[in-house]
């Protein structure tokens, strides 16, 4: 079966990509695919380039775990969703961050500790000195997270991959990571692609979003376009779906009819076309291409954005 099909996307240095879409839509998966962390049975084709700086890439899915392994971690990081299960229960949380520093640099365990208790005072850890010797029990949800994103940051990475990292948070603890986040982010220049279902802090946060459904991405834009000139049915369905103030109390929510289609379904056509009320019967028969519905947006549905007719020379 094929979990992510037909997906392609850049991240240019200092910019943030939102990654939207329903749970099971592939956004992780994409994540993982990225650091080289997917499990044996699956497999990634294509190519994931990451660019040195001086104009030449390299692709991630043909270096060897040898030359890969020193790229996690320090030249890509990843804050992953829950940071309880994430970090090592039986570990000071000060060691946990030494620890990849330890991986990526020939330092001593006192400059490691020293660099660890900087990194989370550079996320506003209160008292870093004590806190460091915490265990991450200790520590309060918002906290744990704060140390997630020390030790992501700690060796300064070239792309920051942030996996729904204010998911489990209430709404004031959310606000102040992603303040946190969006400064560390202007901070060292760091590319970063945030991955959320919620298109409220998706909003906040992105210079551009990629939406994806069941495994493709259906539209991909500033993020001005994206939020105010949605091109596709889904996305278009997801806006609707959140209310706002001027949401009349009086009448229901509305949502998009259907469910999203089990990842074992093999869809030749769009996978959005059985939950579509524009759809016609080619969509059904293969993956509509992307198209640039305006310079920079593109969006992948023939219905409401038509190839633009052939012209012909006299």
């Amino acid at each position: 079966m094929t979990a992510v099909r037909d997906l392609s996307f850049t991240i240019a240095p200092g910019e943030v990509l939102g990654l939207v879409g329903e749970s099971g839509s592939g956004k992780s998966l994409t994540s993982l695919a990225m650091m080289r962390l997917l499990p044996p049975q699956a497999q990634a084709t294509g190519e994931i380039l990451l660019s040195n700086g001086t104009g030449t890439a390299r692709n991630l899915l043909q270096l060897p775990e040898n030359e890969m392994r020193p790229l996690r971690g320090s030249t890509i990081s990843i804050i992953f969703q829950e940071p309880m299960t994430a970090l090592n229960p039986v570990m000071r949380v000060g060691s946990q961050i030494a620890e990849a520093v330890r991986a990526h640099h020939k330092v001593s365990r006192q400059e490691a500790w020293d660099r660890a208790v900087e990194g989370m005072r550079e996320v506003a850890i209160p008292d870093p000195e004590k806190r460091a010797r915490d265990y991450p029990h200790q520590l309060s949800g918002g906290m744990r997270q704060r140390i997630m994103i020390a030790m992501a940051i700690v060796n300064r990475p070239q792309l920051l991959i942030a996996d729904e990292p204010t998911t489990a948070l209430d709404v004031t603890i959310q606000a102040q990571i992603l303040e946190l986040l969006a400064g560390l982010q202007a901070k060292f220049k760091l590319a970063m692609l945030f991955i959320s279902h919620d298109l409220a802090v998706v909003s906040e946060v992105a210079d551009r979003v990629a939406v994806m459904y069941a495994g493709s991405l259906v539209e991909l834009g500033n993020q001005q376009d994206i939020f105010r000139a949605p091109a596709h049915p889904y996305t278009r369905g997801l806006l609707a779906a959140v209310p706002t103030l001027k949401t009349e109390r009086s009448r229901p929510l509305q949502t998009i009819e259907g469910a999203v289609p089990p990842l074992h379904t093999s869809l030749p056509g769009c996978p959005f076309e059985p939950r579509c009320a524009w759809r016609i019967p080619d969509c059904a028969r293969a993956l509509p291409p992307l198209a640039e519905v305006t310079p920079g947006h593109w969006a992948r549905c023939p219905v409401l954005n038509p190839p633009a007719p052939a012209t012909h020379g006299v």
